[in-house]
């Protein structure tokens, strides 16, 4: 009995992986002087091929603006090219222009009396750059219908008005006023009925979303309201009165008279409601402040820091060489050297970090060409008599040698300023 036959099996071919940019190196050529008419066109027809499968649309189209760049085109003529959609231009158009750009020649003689003697073709070859220009002038006539359109809606945009913030605010604040108002009213329509803690202002301002920002602008509303008010209740005496000049007079005349109409307690009920608006505008705007995260501080890299700062960076006669400055932040100590005055300093930290954990605000810093962050009164420098001789002792000197360092110098000591310049060497940091 025949053994069946085995069935084999299929593999499944993966898809070709599109390469993009640079990753593929162009067909070259070099030398299609000496070839024939036919290995011409085999090879041009291989290399349009050869961009339609590695290369996306949107890497092609760039061929063509190189092009243009390369040949006359004005940059507006490229930006309106650019302005039109990709079909216009096509993906043709965009091959032939790289294939230009890499040494193709417009015309070969031998291509076209090849392609004549072939049977069955139409026509003659013609200059690749007679179909790139058609297609580039397209491009350039659809796009400046483009560009025309999108510059009209630019310069709409443009002159639309847009509010401010403040304007924002102001408009958002007369809204969120109009239930106080209506309210308000009520006391102007019937003051006996009227209820000066009848106002639910919680929910109120959470209904419409009151922030600190409107609250400050209803308060200007209602703040002066009382005005009058407290005028009639410092309203002057009769001898006051004939004390005053005679326009003094008609304007409290005026004042009380207007007033007159209104009760004492009908006032005091007016009072107690303004009173209560501008206390919770008040709890909304102290609110927010309680609520309000600390701005943190804008961290600047050592090196940021450092970049104003002035400093010897070596001396020939004393032979010494600052350390790199970016050392100083977050030091506890900075020795500095002046080679001008020979004074020695020792710069020591206000805020000490003892295990050198780099915590926030501790150790010495930088602003501009100054030192900051050190103890003022511990901080102090001495003129060296011996220079060469203290020098060479201190560079010698260990961490516990330098304790005392300062105290062994018997020249008076003065207090350092933060200031560095040219004359300065960064000695060491601890």
């Amino acid at each position: 009995m025949p053994l069946p036959k085995r069935t084999k099996k299929k593999t499944v071919r993966a898809a070709p992986r599109i390469k993009r940019g640079g990753k593929l190196a162009d067909p070259s050529w070099e030398g299609w002087e000496e070839w024939s008419g036919e290995k011409f066109h085999r090879f041009k027809s291989a290399t349009r091929d050869f961009y339609y499968q590695n290369f996306k649309p949107a890497d092609l189209y760039p061929f063509a603006w190189q092009w243009m760049d390369k040949n006359g085109y004005t940059k507006d003529q490229i930006k309106k090219a650019k302005a039109a959609p990709g079909y216009t231009l096509s993906i043709t158009a965009s091959i032939t222009a790289k294939m230009l750009l890499c040494g193709m020649p417009d015309y070969n003689p031998k291509e076209a009396e090849y392609w004549e003697s072939l049977a069955g073709t139409m026509g003659t070859t013609h200059p690749a750059t007679e179909f790139l220009k058609v297609k580039i002038e397209k491009a350039i006539e659809e796009g400046s219908k483009i560009t025309i359109v999108k510059n009209k809606e630019e310069k709409e945009k443009k002159n639309l008005y847009v509010p401010t913030i403040q304007e924002r605010i102001r408009d958002q604040a007369q809204i969120q006023s109009e239930a106080i108002e209506d309210w308000l009213e009520g006391w102007t329509l019937d003051p006996d009925t009227f209820d000066p803690k009848g106002f639910n202002f919680k929910d109120h301002f959470t209904k419409m979303r009151v922030t600190q920002a409107h609250a400050r602008k209803l308060k200007t509303y209602y703040v002066d309201a009382l005005v009058d008010f407290d005028q009639l209740e410092r309203y002057p005496t009769s001898g006051q009165l004939k004390k005053m000049s005679e326009l003094d007079q008609d304007l409290w005349a005026q004042l009380k008279e207007g007033y007159s109409h209104i009760k004492k307690a009908d006032i005091k009920k007016y009072r107690i409601a303004i009173g209560e608006l501008i206390s919770a505008l008040d709890f909304v705007i102290d609110s927010a402040k309680a609520t309000r995260k600390p701005r943190k501080p804008k961290v600047y890299s050592a090196d940021k820091l450092v970049a104003k700062l002035k400093y010897c960076t070596t001396d020939e006669k004393y032979k010494l060489a600052s350390i790199s400055p970016d050392q100083i932040i977050g030091a506890n100590e900075l020795w500095v050297f002046n080679t001008k005055t020979r004074k020695i300093g020792k710069y020591i930290a206000s805020n000490i970090d003892p295990k050198g954990m780099q915590r926030q605000g501790s150790g010495l810093s930088v602003k501009g060409t100054t030192i900051i962050g050190y103890n003022e009164n511990d901080s102090i420098q001495k003129t060296l008599r011996k220079p060469t001789e203290q020098l060479k002792e201190f560079k010698d000197a260990g961490k516990v040698k330098l304790r005392k360092y300062m105290e062994d110098i018997k020249t008076t000591d003065t207090k350092l300023n933060g200031r560095c310049n040219p004359d300065t060497v960064l000695l060491k940091v601890v």
